[in-house]
Formats: C-alpha cells, structure tokens, sequence
C-alpha cells in the first residue's frame, strides 16, 4: 500500500511519537492562556495589576474596595511627606486638657465649633477678628501608606490675633481665630482665618490637632496628633510692617529666630520645610496657601 505522506511522519517509534503529542499539547495550552489573559496583558501594560485583569476578564463586573487617594493640590505635593513632629498645645488650647479662669475650657464640645471661616466670635459673641487675611488648605495624609489622603478625619486649629492675645484666655470675652474642619476625600480642610501676631519669644505660629474622625473630637487628649506649623518669614515681614494693624509684632519678630524658637528649633530641616505653609499673596489683598500634615497610621 503507497502512502503520501514524507516518510518522517510515521514509523518513528514511541518516543519520537511523545514528544511530538508533547509539543502539540503545549502549544494549544500556550493559545488557550494568551486567550484567556490577552485583557490581563493589556491592562498590565497601562499600570493595571493582576487582580485588574481577573476583574475585567470573568464576565462581571468588580466592585472597587474603598481607599484613600492621594490627590496633589496645585500648592502642594505629597511625594516625599514625613510624619509631623508632635509639639506642645501649649498653655491656650480650649480643647479640655487645661482651664481658664477655674474652669475647663473645651471649644470642642460647643455648638458652632465646626465651622470654615474662622474670623467670627461664637459663643456670646459676635466680634470679627481683624487682620490680614489668610485663606489655608491643610491636606491629611498617611505617611506609611505612600501619602494617601486621610478622609473623614476631624482638624482643629487655632491662633492668636493680631495682638497676640488668645480667645478664651487672655481675650476671654472672645471665642474667634478657634475651628473644626472634616477632610473630604482628598484629605483636604480649608480655612478662612487671619495672619497671626508675633508676641514675644515665639515665632508666629497655628496650632492645630488632628482627631481619627468627628465623634473623637471632643478632648485634645484624643488626638492623634497635637502640632503647629510656622508662618513663612517674608509674609510675616511683610504683614509686620503695618504696626497699626499688628501692634509691637515687627519688634518681637526681629527678636526671634527658627532657631530660636522653643518649639520649631529642634526640628530637622525637613520637618520645618513641611511645617511651613505655602503661601501666595501681599499684604494687602491677603494670602492663600497650603501645607501637607503627615500622619503615621
């Protein structure tokens, strides 16, 4: 019987024959799986990861997991954030760890508290804190999680007027420059307040606290963190200028340095530069900025 086919394609024995199957039977595996994961291989080329492709390529539809993002302000990066340095609330925080004429003084717990524009007296009164403006962006991240943003979280700040004087303290009829912010999913808080004054021996200065949310917000002693950040030095030369405005300030800020100063001065380079705010602005139309606040959680 004549047969057609070349002689190596028969009768070769059973090795030749295995090895044969063998390769036949890779090769439809090999297609089988570029089939499967042709979406995977495009979806790891445009930064996807390997659970993107098994979402995209099962027929239904994957339901994200809720995390926070990261999202960079024009005024602001993250890419390098480090953990704020812990500083003292020092002696006017209002927030209940301490007293003011005998009695405890807790803003926290006040109806009103919560509040973006932070200018206006509200507890028993009404008075405007007068001053050159100063609009800031405060955004919360998490410095072990690649500077993700850090949402829902509570940020209580405050400051002295433009005298150096204290709402509920050394201006006790007073409750302005004083209030609570929640960042919203860019881990972002904005306020509206006043550049504050230099009095003498500090370098001038907000003071803030960040709590894990709202509801934790009723005690400075349940922060997870207590910290300040410094007012740049040409805003404040600026801003001092105008002594009718900010009586005695000029004069006190020529008396002190970052150096100096017994909270910032024994900070790293790196945590000042983050302590201190990005600002844009004059001294007459007022100034906005932002700073980046890092958490480690």
């Amino acid at each position: 019987m004549r047969h057609d086919h070349e002689p190596e394609d028969h009768d070769l024995g059973l090795a030749h024959d295995l090895k044969v199957m063998g390769a036949m039977m890779a090769r439809r595996r090999a297609l089988k799986w570029f089939a499967g994961v042709g979406t995977a291989a495009v979806v790891a080329g445009c930064g996807g990861n390997e659970d993107d492709a098994v979402a995209l390529t099962s027929g239904t539809t994957a339901t994200p997991t809720p995390t926070a993002t990261a999202t960079t302000t024009p005024t602001t990066t993250t890419a390098a954030c480090i953990a704020d340095p812990t500083e003292t609330n020092g002696p006017y925080p209002a927030d209940g760890t301490n007293t003011s004429s005998g009695a405890t003084s807790n803003a926290l717990t006040t109806s009103g508290i919560v509040r973006s524009d932070i200018r206006a007296s509200f507890i028993s009164s009404s008075t405007v804190a007068t001053g050159v403006q100063l609009t800031l962006t405060l955004k919360v991240v998490n410095v072990n999680a690649t500077c993700a943003a850090l949402s829902g979280y509570a940020v209580y700040i405050w400051m002295c007027d433009r005298s150096g004087k204290y709402s509920l303290y050394t201006a006790a009829t007073e409750s302005y420059l004083r209030g609570v912010q929640v960042t919203d999913a860019n881990g972002e808080v904005t306020f509206t307040m006043i550049v504050p004054g230099c009095y003498d021996g500090r370098w001038p200065h907000i003071h803030f606290e960040v709590f894990s949310s709202l509801t934790a917000a009723t005690s400075g002693r349940y922060a997870v963190l207590v910290s300040q950040l410094a007012l740049p030095s040409a805003v404040c030369t600026a801003v001092y200028a105008d002594t009718t405005t900010y009586p005695g300030s000029a004069t006190n800020f020529a008396r002190v340095s970052l150096s100096s100063d017994n909270v910032f001065g024994d900070n790293t380079a790196a945590q000042i530069a983050q302590q201190t705010p990005t600002l844009t602005g004059s001294s007459t139309a007022g100034y906005t900025g932002s700073a980046v606040i890092g958490i480690a959680r």
